[in-house]
């Protein structure tokens, strides 16, 4: 049940962000947009997004899962409705703002439940289930929107989307419960796990504090580096196939389905592999980067096809890439409740969030660039071409910095043997710090 209702969040909210990247192609029409001013839009989400994930964690920590979660549904369901109601650029801009800061606070809330509800060795397929949320509802979004704007008109569109959201809210009020509301305590959860007492003494710890952490910033640069990748992805997609290939807005659909179909077996799939190695025996870590090292070998093929001129050449590549996406975020994410003390993941998700939304924030700015740039010289498959090639090499580029950081080192605490895991957090706060 607790996988069921992140998995549906997670849906809609990838559902809900989707929208206007698939309208682009008749409301640059109506609204004369360029590709830099399209950028600026992406851009400005991924600004509030930013801004709002780094807070959002903190206060989904101070409010609890139950409460936090819902505050951020209810915003952003009602921000993208409001989307149906603007008539200007300005006005678009507004609402993505509320948007990104509604939208933000979903993976910090998610990763906070599945910390409460999951051992360490199941945490990983957890995540990859309901990072399959995303993957759902990008293909969602192709299967609907389109059909929802040619038949009723774009305004609707949004309505109809955003109404998602206030109905999951509603199956989460009746539905979620923490551990502790079922009468299970720290001691009360061993029938489900045997790692499951990681909490420290100290009830919270500063940003700044949390900075000076090692594994912290593992996770920082990791999201920094890829997590652009799946936001070109997501925004400019649909655009790359009309200009691509010279779809039409009706055929639009299916390629982008097919791509988005296969990141649902690569999120489950990635969590799925860590989780079979670490009851196999294998340090949590170890499985966790072994199978974010094949996820980045797999986005590889991307740079080396960029330049076909078949458009199912693509569609398969960038299926793969977008497969291997999801099977490293679904291991990265999970690093945060590996590495950390339930009370410090909602905000440890959220620095990671940040630096993975400020990598979002200044690449749909080369994008835009380059875009208008060749475009102007009749060469928008060049373009194209380079802004793939960037991609197919983030993550490995990604995971190589990150073992120079220490991501694969053993623990200090040694390993379990029993279960492939380091034990339990130590309970003094600066004994944690130093490892």
């Amino acid at each position: 049940m607790i996988c069921a209702l992140l998995f549906l969040a997670t849906t809609i909210n990838y559902l809900d962000r989707q929208v206007l990247g698939l309208l682009k192609p008749l409301l640059e029409k109506e609204f004369g947009w360029t590709e830099k001013d399209y950028g600026y839009l992406v851009v400005i989400f991924q600004a509030s997004y930013a801004g709002g994930i780094i807070f959002a964690g903190r206060a989904i920590d101070r409010l609890g899962t139950k409460l936090g979660y819902a505050l951020c549904m209810a915003l952003w369901s009602v921000a993208s409705a409001a989307h149906a109601m603007v008539g200007s650029t300005l006005g678009f801009g507004a609402v993505r703002v509320l948007l990104g800061v509604g939208e933000s606070g979903n993976f910090p809330a998610a990763l906070k439940a599945v910390s409460e509800w999951f051992p360490k060795r199941e945490r990983a397929l957890a995540v990859g289930i309901l990072t399959a949320g995303t993957s759902t509802g990008a293909i969602a979004a192709p299967a609907v929107v389109p059909w929802l704007a040619v038949t009723y008109g774009w305004r609707p569109a949004f309505l109809i989307t955003a109404l998602t959201g206030l109905v999951w809210l509603l199956a989460w009020q009746v539905l979620y419960r923490s551990p502790a509301d079922y009468g299970l305590d720290a001691r009360g959860r061993l029938f489900m796990s045997q790692d499951d007492s990681d909490d420290v003494r100290e009830e919270t710890i500063s940003w700044i504090g949390l900075l000076a952490v090692r594994r912290t910033w593992i996770l920082l640069i990791g999201k920094f580096l890829t997590d652009p990748v799946w936001w070109f992805m997501l925004f400019w997609l649909p655009s790359y196939f009309v200009d691509r290939f010279g779809l039409n807005f009706k055929r639009l659909g299916l390629p982008l389905m097919i791509v988005y179909l296969a990141t649902s077996v690569g999120s489950v799939s990635g969590g799925y592999l860590s989780s079979l190695l670490v009851s196999r025996g294998w340090r949590v870590q170890a499985a966790r980067q072994a199978t974010m090292l094949a996820m980045a070998l797999l986005v590889l093929p991307l740079a080396f096809v960029a330049g076909s001129s078949s458009i199912w050449v693509m569609v398969a590549a960038l299926s793969l890439a977008a497969a291997a996406h999801q099977g490293w975020s679904a291991n990265l994410l999970t690093t945060a409740t590996d590495n950390f003390p339930r009370q410090m993941v909602g905000s440890v998700t959220g620095i990671g969030g940040m630096a993975g939304s400020l990598g979002g924030l200044l690449f749909p700015l080369l994008v835009g660039v380059l875009l208008d740039h060749y475009k102007a010289r009749g060469m928008v498959e060049a373009g194209y071409h380079l802004l793939f090639v960037l991609c197919g090499g983030a993550y490995l580029v990604a995971w190589l910095v990150m073992q120079l950081m220490g991501a694969g080192r053993p623990s200090q605490r040694g390993t379990d043997a029993r279960h492939g895991s380091e034990p339990p957090l130590p309970k003094d706060l600066r004994q944690w710090r130093t490892e």
